[in-house]
């Protein structure tokens, strides 16, 4: 099937390069020239792991083409998926959706044929059903089928949840034809067993952030007993273990710590807020905002212990920051714990370094005043407190004696609870969480 990708972004390029792999022929729409140069030549301009092979294998074999015209786009095929970002809003919790709607405005008045557009973006519940009135506005004398088809990306393991998705979710108006064609796209996922899931657009759209929200939810209440652990001396790590047994609850996404970040959970759940109070419904989703605090709450707690462990006070301490991107195998440093920590312990009078395998550059476009080091053991050197703060396997690797070596005091603070507590212990390192 053909079919063209709107915004190739993190999702936009992810998805594209998979439909190639699929089998169809696809078109890729990027309006940032010098990312539109990179992904054209078969560069990824993040990183994502598996991605620049699938990338670099569909740019050659001619099933993936980049452009920037969405001309080129209208005539290319009749079935789009929008897959640009909906940041939040500066000083508000809503979702920003100006390059949702903008992809929207530029596509329809140019189409020529009857088409679908797809969803991919998380959005607002209702935005769908927004959306396909103002085709119907901008269409000439054709039918523009608005459907959504949620993504449930995790960074690191983009190209895996894409081919290999826990289930396919398809929101469609009656009688469109979104499905039958989802059907088509999709189908060699679906043969392989994956379940496929029809619903309306509301539902589809709730899927998404229903499930963000909730996975935020269980990342805060593990951070919320720890904190209860803290005063009641228990081990929160242990509770984890034992409340994970249970089939009802899980172990995943039970690991206490600085918290989540990222660019999907922290502007998601604030989103879903935001639209709840405009629905009329804000009590039902109270409970998020308390979510919000406690996973904001950890990060000061962590710069709190820090200054702790220093005697009170951070000034002319050194402190080395192992981690700044929000999750392992990704760079992505929007809304990370491990980077707002830093400056926090820096503007509170520390020499920060930082360490990351993968994010140091974005993470200086951020903070440009931090230190940043070209090696976990270049960040100790000389510091009086070490922060694992993302857990790259390369630091769970780490030998605490030859890092011991380097510090001027062997003082860990773990916050991902990631590393081997005994080990650290045993080589002289005082151990904190």
């Amino acid at each position: 099937m053909r079919m063209v990708v709107l915004g190739l972004g993190y999702l936009g390029a992810t998805h594209a390069a998979c439909m190639a792999e699929l089998g169809h022929e696809v078109l890729g729409i990027e309006v940032v020239p010098e990312k539109r140069e990179q992904l054209a030549a078969g560069i990824v301009p993040f990183y994502e792991p598996g991605l620049p092979d699938l990338l670099q294998r569909h740019i050659d074999s001619g099933r993936l083409t980049v452009s920037g015209s969405y001309s080129e786009a209208a005539d290319f095929a009749d079935v789009f998926f929008i897959a640009v970002g909906t940041p939040q809003k500066k000083g508000e919790y809503s979702a920003d959706l100006q390059y949702v709607d903008g992809a929207l405005e530029e596509l329809v008045p140019l189409l020529t044929r009857d088409a679908l557009i797809l969803g991919k973006s998380t959005v607002p519940v209702g935005t769908a059903q927004r959306l396909s009135e103002r085709a119907a506005e901008l269409a000439k004398d054709i039918d523009v089928e608005i459907a959504w088809n949620p993504e449930f990306l995790r960074e690191g393991f983009a190209v895996q949840d894409t081919l290999h998705p826990d289930r396919v979710v398809v929101g469609s108006f009656e009688g469109g034809r979104a499905v039958a064609v989802c059907q088509e796209i999709y189908s060699n996922i679906i043969g392989a067993g994956i379940p496929f899931i029809t619903t309306d657009p509301p539902t589809a759209e709730l899927v998404k952030t229903s499930a963000n929200a909730f996975l935020a939810t269980k990342i805060s209440f593990i951070n919320a007993i720890a904190e209860v652990c803290d005063a009641a001396g228990a081990d929160v790590k242990a509770i984890a273990d034992a409340i994970g047994y249970d089939a009802r609850i899980g172990r995943k996404f039970l690991n206490a710590g600085v918290g989540f970040g990222g660019g999907c959970l922290p502007k998601d759940i604030r989103a879903f807020m935001a639209r709840a109070g405009e629905l009329g419904a804000a009590e039902a989703l109270s409970f998020l905002r308390e979510v919000d605090n406690v996973n904001m709450r950890r990060r000061t707690r962590l710069v709190e212990l820090t200054r702790e462990v220093c005697g009170g006070s951070l000034l002319g301490k050194r402190v080395a920051i192992l981690g700044a991107a929000f999750k392992p195998e990704s760079d992505d440093v929007r809304d990370s714990p491990a980077l707002n920590v830093a400056g926090q312990i820096q503007l509170q009078g520390a020499s920060v370094s930082v360490y990351d395998p993968k994010a140091i550059d974005n993470s200086r476009k951020l903070f440009p005043t931090l230190d940043y080091a070209t090696s976990a053991l270049g960040a100790c050197d000389m510091a009086d407190v070490t922060l694992v703060l993302t857990e790259w396997p390369e630091f769970l690797k780490l030998s605490p004696s030859e890092v011991g070596v380097r510090v001027r005091q062997r003082v860990v603070i773990d916050g991902r609870m990631c590393l081997d507590s005994d080990a650290w212990t045993a080589a002289g390192w005082a151990y904190r969480v």
